[in-house]
This record gives C-alpha cells, structure tokens and sequence, in this order.
C-alpha cells in the first residue's frame, strides 16, 4: 500500500466544500486551532499572512472573514481550482498559487504570519519546509501550525484506528514514518533561527481510551471534536514560534 498518498487531496478536491463528505472534517478543526493562535496573535486584521499546504481553503477563508491579507499554496492543482472557486462565490479577495513548501514562490520578508496545519506529516523535505517558512517571513512574524508525533500511541490511533478500521481518514494518507516528534521539530526551527517556541499537546478524541470512544461517538453524533489543548502531545500537538528579529 502506498503511504503518504497526496493523490488523496486531487481525487477529494470536487468534496472540500461538501459538508456531508468526510474531509469536511478538517473545517471542524479551524475554530479550536485558532482559540490557541488567537492567545499570540489578538488581532489578525491587515496582516499578511500564508496558508502553506492550504488545500481547498478551509484556513484561508477563515482568516480572510477576521481582515487578514490572504495568500494560500497548495501542492494540489484540483484543491488550488476548487479554493479559487469558493473564494470567488464569497467574494473574498484570496491569492491561491499552486506549488509546494520547499519552494515557496514568495520574495523574503513578505508575511506578518505563516499557517500550515495538517501538512508537517505529508512534505518531502520538512528542513527545508521550515527554512523556507522562515525566509518568507518577516522578522518577528509568527508561525502557527499543527502536525501528528511519531510515537506508539498516535501509530494506534491515527492510522490502526482511524484508517484501517473506522476509515474515517482514507487508507494510505499518512504514513507513520513522516510524523515529527516535537522535539526534532523544534530543532529544526531552532537551527534557522525561530524563537519563543511553545508546544501543545491537541488532542481531538481526549487522552484515554474511554474518552478516545466517548469522543469519536460525539464526533459521529454531531460532526464536532472534543478538543483539549494541554500538555499531552502523543498524538497530535500545535505550536507557535517567532522569527528572530537580528539586530
């Protein structure tokens, strides 16, 4: 089986909007990620800031609604069409490129803000993600994302569960081999020069196998998670760092 299957984002590209599919799931998770970017950035209104990873843009959308200056990229072409497609039905003034995050086809300095949450796990090269992310970023701009551990527990629960049994997340998209732990991650934002990185643990069905079942049942129930951001990141974690202001 192939692993780390981005095909999956070109064949759901037409399903990104539909709110009975099964990645609308994602939409879900926009309002408690940004209760955590919201304590380190109160006010998003008029700056610029970059979804990397922006799929059919679910983030970008929700950040241009609260007066954010859009960009959004994406490795995805049918994702990139169905995320111009939207904003324009909503008349929102969003620059979606297509291309991936080693490469970012943006000047240096550009961005107040860089998102990327949900793509860490998927990229080729995540040093280099991040040296770019850092370049594109202007000194003191923030940098917001979340990813999966690599650890026992979120191999069972990711992919074990998740994939192969409930089949919420279709078979192959992850593969468990790419999940970052979070302290090699913050060496490498360490390493180009990221400061003030603070780690969380984001934890969508609770901690323990009761509330792991009680949690996805009232994810079946409602279409919403139960989400805790503590200090427990053994499965899934968000974060935030800085970009070093050199004097």
């Amino acid at each position: 089986m192939q692993r780390n299957d981005l095909g999956f984002y070109d064949r759901s590209a037409g399903d990104w909007w539909n709110t009975t599919s099964k990645i609308y799931a994602l939409h879900h998770l926009n309002a408690p990620r940004f209760e955590y970017f919201d304590r380190h950035i109160s006010n998003w209104q008029g700056l610029r800031v970059l979804d990397v990873g922006c799929g059919g843009g679910f983030s970008c959308e929700f950040l241009a609604n609260r007066g954010a200056i859009v960009s959004g990229i994406d490795q995805s072409k049918p994702c990139i069409e169905t995320a111009r497609t939207h904003a324009q039905q909503n008349q929102l003034a969003i620059d979606y490129q297509h291309g991936v995050a080693e490469a970012l086809p943006y000047p240096d300095h550009t961005f107040d803000g860089v998102i990327c949450v949900d793509v860490l796990e998927h990229v080729a090269n995540v040093q280099k993600t991040i040296s770019e992310i850092d370049r594109v970023l202007k000194p003191g701009g923030f940098f917001c994302f979340d990813t999966i551990n690599q650890t026992f527990k979120s191999k069972v629960i990711m992919i074990w569960l998740l994939e192969n049994i409930l089949q919420e997340i279709p078979r192959g998209v992850h593969d468990w081999q790419k999940f970052i732990q979070p302290n090699k991650l913050s060496d490498l934002m360490q390493q180009v020069g990221f400061t003030e990185i603070e780690i969380k643990g984001f934890n969508i069905f609770g901690s323990t196998l009761f509330n792991n079942i009680a949690a996805y049942w009232h994810y079946r129930k409602t279409g919403n998670f139960r989400i805790s951001l503590n200090e427990d990141t053994a499965v899934m974690y968000i974060g935030k760092a800085r970009k070093m202001v050199r004097h």
